[in-house]
C-alpha cells in the first residue's frame, strides 16, 4: 500500500494538476518553506453569487512532497464554497498523501495549504517571509 501512495505522490509531482497562471484570480495566498526551499502560490476564481471555487490554480516550486500535496489539494477544492474549503483541515491534508511523515515533510506537506489559508483568509494572516 506504501508503494502505491509514494507512486501516486511521483505522479503528481511529475505532472500536478491545476498547475499553472489564474491571472484573473479573486483570491491569492503564497507560502514558503525555508527549511526545504518550497514556495506555492495558491489562485482562485471563486462564483461572486454561490461563493463556490470555480478554478483553482497553483504555482511555485519545491521538493516532491509540497508539490504533490498542492496538486492533491486543488483537485479537492473545485466545487466546494469558500466556507466549505475554509474547514479542511491539516490532517485532512496530511491523510490525503497516505504515507507517514517525520516533522520536517509535514511542514513540505502543508506549505499549499498554508497558501490556500492566505488565499481564504488574507486579512488575518501576517506576510509571507
Amino acid at each position: 500500500m506504501y508503494d502505491m501512495y509514494q507512486e501516486v505522490i511521483l505522479q503528481h509531482y511529475r505532472s500536478p494538476r491545476n498547475f499553472g497562471p489564474l491571472p484573473d484570480a479573486d483570491r491569492v495566498g503564497e507560502e514558503s518553506n525555508p527549511l526545504c526551499g518550497d514556495h506555492i502560490t495558491m489562485r482562485l476564481k471563486v462564483d461572486p453569487n454561490s461563493h463556490k471555487i470555480t478554478e483553482v490554480r497553483f504555482e511555485g516550486d519545491g521538493c516532491a512532497i509540497s508539490m504533490a500535496s498542492a496538486s492533491m489539494l486543488t483537485e479537492k477544492l473545485v466545487g466546494k464554497t469558500l466556507e466549505e474549503a475554509g474547514r479542511l483541515t491539516r490532517d485532512d491534508v496530511i491523510q490525503q498523501l497516505g504515507i507517514p511523515l517525520s516533522p520536517v515533510r509535514v511542514k513540505c506537506a502543508l506549505t499549499g495549504f498554508a497558501a490556500l489559508g492566505r488565499a481564504l483568509h488574507p486579512e488575518s494572516l501576517p506576510p509571507v517571509s
